[in-house]
């Protein structure tokens, strides 16, 4: 049953998906405001197929911690799930950071291509986060938020990865704060894992950390540790013999 409930959810997922990016073609003259809405309605329709088809729920705590103001999102990273969730719950339209070249993937690219994200692209170099941070204070200043996975991809649930220091590096040279998330979605959508298993997926949000007067470092150490703390709350039998947090003293650079 399991197998079966996982191969629906699959193909529902590539049933609606192309029809969607046509759509996303279609609207593509439309303001970027309405864009965004229109497109983050396939997230919201993959979460709601995960409820009534896989059985995964979700509950959000901390949900006033978010700011009314600019911020940048700094989440755990355990599935495909919060990626699917964060542009569909969350109250402002985000921009997610990535690498230049998934903007060449069919359907999934096109999409986020016309919502005016930023992309990286890694031949750049140096200059790179250059770029990041000329995009990101353009994207802030629209009212936007910005999101990113400091670990950088995907850690398997009960795990603790390289904290790097993109975000919080961008957050000290923007001025602007970030609000650190923790989410167990890997006990229910694990990374690279065709089986999804139905369970409650915990969302918690941080109450924002300033980045005035702080080096990149200490923000880093301070995200990393609210987050791996809050892990060990939420999911305390997958942390039973880890122990508590660690953080690490250095950390990379982008």
């Amino acid at each position: 049953m399991l197998a079966l409930r996982s191969a629906l959810f699959l193909l529902f997922q590539i049933v609606t998906v192309i029809p969607y990016a046509l759509a996303c073609l279609l609207w593509a003259p439309l303001p970027l405001h309405w864009r965004y809405r229109l497109t983050a309605g396939w997230p919201a329709l993959i979460i709601w197929a995960a409820r009534w088809i896989l059985g995964i729920r979700y509950r959000v705590i901390g949900a006033e911690n978010l700011p009314d103001g600019p911020a940048i999102l700094l989440s755990k990273h355990q599935s495909t799930w919060e990626t699917f969730f964060y542009p569909a719950y969350m109250p402002r339209e985000l921009c997610f950071v990535f690498k230049r070249e998934l903007l060449f993937v069919p359907f999934f690219g096109w999409g986020i291509g016309l919502l005016s994200m930023i992309h990286i692209d890694r031949r750049r170099g140096t200059d790179a986060f250059e770029h990041v941070v000329r995009q990101g204070s353009r994207k802030l200043a629209e009212g936007r938020w910005i999101i990113m996975f400091p670990e950088g991809t995907r850690t398997p649930a009960g795990s603790q990865g390289r904290y790097k220091s993109g975000g919080p590096r961008l957050a000290v040279r923007t001025g602007t704060p970030v609000v650190p998330i923790a989410v167990n979605s890997g006990e229910c959508w694990p990374r690279k894992s065709f089986l999804k298993y139905p369970g409650l997926i915990t969302v918690s949000i941080g109450k924002p950390i300033e980045s005035a007067g702080k080096t990149t470092e200490r923000l880093n150490t301070e995200v990393e540790a609210w987050i791996e703390s809050e892990m060990r709350r939420l999911s305390p039998h997958l942390y039973r013999h880890a122990g508590p947090a660690t953080v690490a003293t250095e950390h990379e650079t982008a």
